[in-house]
This record gives structure tokens, sequence and C-alpha cells, in this order.
């Protein structure tokens, strides 16, 4: 079992950054695959980033490559998402996931999933 706790939202100005972090329980952390996914009111949950275990594989959606960053510490047992020039597009609730299986997009595919935490973007 593992879990996983969000932070680091908050409210910004366009333009602006913020960075979150997704802190995990458990021994495993290092083996598991992790991405990030948000969800906007009224939307369905989208994929943002994901990272394998060693972090030398990154897949991020077309809509943040080039601003946000997604890397991990395996030390720590956390994994970041460095957000930079958010827009008001970028609102949402962003959650972490962990997957045991391989690196992916599809939410369906991740086993473990935090609370979430909500990122504002005032314009």
């Amino acid at each position: 079992q593992v879990q996983l706790e969000e932070s680091g939202g908050g409210l910004v100005q366009a333009g602006g950054s913020l960075r979150l972090s997704c802190a995990t329980s458990g021994r495993t952390f290092s083996s598991y695959y992790m991405g990030w996914f948000r969800q906007a009111p009224g939307k369905e949950r989208e994929f943002v980033a994901t990272i394998n275990w060693s972090g030398g594989r990154l897949h991020y959606a077309d809509s943040v490559k080039g601003r946000f960053t997604i890397s991990r510490d395996n030390r720590k047992n956390t994994v970041y998402l460095q957000m930079n020039s958010l827009t008001p597009e970028d609102a949402a609730v962003y959650y972490c996931a962990a997957n045991t299986g391989s690196i992916s997009v599809y939410a369906t595919t991740y086993d473990y999933w935090g609370r979430g935490t909500q990122v504002t973007v005032s314009s």
C-alpha cells in the first residue's frame, strides 16, 4: 500500500510559478512510476506529466511542455512538479499518482492517488 500526499498548491498570478510536492509512504517508492494529473471544474481529469523510477524518462502533456518540470528524489520518497509561466487555464486540482507497471499517460493505469492540491491562477 502506498499513500500519497500533495502540497504546494495555492493562488498565483498569471505568469507566476508554483512547485508542487507529493510525499509518499512506503519503502518501495523508487520502484514506482509517478504521474501528475489535474482536474478543473466541469472537466475530466487530464494527464500532466509522468516520470519513471530513475528519473531518466519523462513525458509531458503538450499543454505544459516547456513550462512544467517533473522530478523525483527517491531518497526523500517525493515527486515534484515545478510549474512556470502559469496561465488561468492551468487552474485545477492537481493529483499525484503511483503506477507499478510502466510509464503511462492514462489515469486508469495508476494504482494509487493522492487527494489533490488546489492551484488557482488569477489573470
